[in-house]
């Protein structure tokens, strides 16, 4: 049943007019309210236009079937960033306050497919593969620290250090900085006053940081033969050895916040969502084989990545509406992942959901995620671990959530293990 705060958040909803509704807000979000807003918008105004949004007018597409439709449709819209790039308030986080970055997310072809082809080797299926046992004895040494009894952070012990240890692996990165790795993920997806840094000074010094050391590596490694990491590739690479430092920076967090939050946030919402569904549990538990079948739905109930936006390129009709060139559209996965009309009770949480890969949560066309499998790789092998070692990984205490309408995260998480 719902508590007091989420009926009280549902009532909320369900009263402000339509025009009224802006859900760009990241503090619904910080609030776990979102959804509720998300639910009224797929019922009465599927394609709904919010006029006075904090990051400027915007269309937010929220069923299953339209946000499919506009996101595979890569010849009508535009990520470029010159246009306003891949998420709302772009211009405001990587545009403006002393910040310039362009990442490849934010362009369009060839310049996309360019710069995409040039890591995507790292990330291929062949290349996953070759990872596994490396993130395997990651997992299992941080699993096997874990003080069995006691109430720790989960995202602090488990999810952010194992993505971070794969993310400085990925990047040939000092092993002793790769927390900074972390920093630079949050500070870049978060406006100040949000819970990371408190003055947008501070958040260009970080980005500044972030630029400047990977700038030192870079000479580095344009010093030796081409390696196999990421900035190895990115270094030796024709469509990407002449960035710009505006592109370089630009791709940097791409990289940085697309190999940190995906899977982070689906770890911890793993966690999550088995204590809310303790038959899931048990029927995992039972059968441990359905790890396989559950990761793609841990990722389809957490969504890590709430939307991604774009311009239109010229009027398009969708939902009854006609969205004109020029106009800002927000996909919103994490309600194309609610949607009742796409997945049966589509709010719970079901490691036997028939074609569980059905999921929006890593979009469509030509800038679907270049490292699902990885992410995916990471949370097999780490609940296949956690299952060997744990009857349980016990929520003891309410989420904190992030406040962020890009990522749908975790900032903590109390939990206990529990042995068998």
């Amino acid at each position: 049943m719902p508590g007091e705060g989420q009926s009280s958040a549902a009532a909320e909803a369900a009263a402000l007019p339509l025009e009224r509704i802006d859900v760009s807000d990241p503090r619904l979000y910080e609030r776990d309210v979102a959804g509720h807003y998300f639910a009224r918008l797929r019922r009465e105004a599927p394609v709904h236009y919010c006029a006075d949004g904090r990051y400027g007018p915007f269309w937010s597409i929220t069923r299953y079937a339209d946000i499919v439709r506009v996101n595979a449709a890569d010849d009508l819209f535009s990520c470029d960033y010159r246009q306003g790039g891949h998420v709302l308030g772009y211009e405001r986080l990587f545009r403006e306050h002393g910040v310039d970055a362009r990442m490849f997310q934010s362009t369009d072809a060839p310049v996309h497919t360019a710069q995409r082809k040039a890591i995507a080797p790292i990330v291929a299926r062949a290349s996953v593969r070759e990872m596994e046992d490396a993130i395997r004895a990651r997992a299992v040494a941080i699993l096997d620290g874990l003080p069995v009894g006691e109430t720790f952070d989960w995202v602090e012990r488990v999810a952010v250090e194992l993505t971070t240890q794969v993310l400085a692996t990925l990047f040939d990165f000092p092993w002793e900085e790769r927390r900074l790795l972390t920093r630079w993920s949050d500070v870049a997806v978060t406006e100040p006053g949000f819970g990371i840094v408190a003055t947008w000074a501070e958040r260009r010094e970080a980005l500044e940081a972030c630029f400047a050391r990977f700038a030192e590596l870079w000479q580095e490694r344009l010093g030796v033969p081409a390696g196999a990491d990421l900035l190895s590739l990115m270094v030796h690479s024709p469509a990407t050895r002449d960035l710009s430092p505006a592109e370089f920076l630009g791709n940097l967090i791409n990289l940085i916040v697309g190999g940190n939050d995906t899977t982070r946030n689906s770890l911890t919402g793993g966690v999550v969502a088995l204590n809310r569904y303790p038959a899931q549990y048990a029927r995992l538990r039972a059968e441990p084989a359905l790890v396989e079948r559950m990761v793609p739905e841990i990722i389809r109930w957490q969504t890590p990545i709430s939307h991604m936006a774009r311009t239109a390129r010229a009027d398009y009709e969708v939902g009854g509406k006609t969205i004109r060139a020029g106009d800002r559209v927000a996909l919103w996965y994490l309600s194309g992942n609610r949607d009742e009309e796409a997945f049966e009770q589509a709010e719970a949480f079901d490691i036997e959901r028939p074609n569980p890969r059905r999921h929006c949560a890593f979009g469509f066309g030509a800038h679907h995620c270049v490292g699902y499998r990885l992410a995916e790789l990471q949370l097999r092998v780490t609940w296949e671990e956690i299952l060997r070692r744990f009857h349980t990984v016990e929520v003891v205490g309410a989420p904190r959530r992030v406040c962020s309408n890009i990522i749908h995260g975790y900032a903590s998480l109390p939990v206990r293990v529990i042995p068998w």
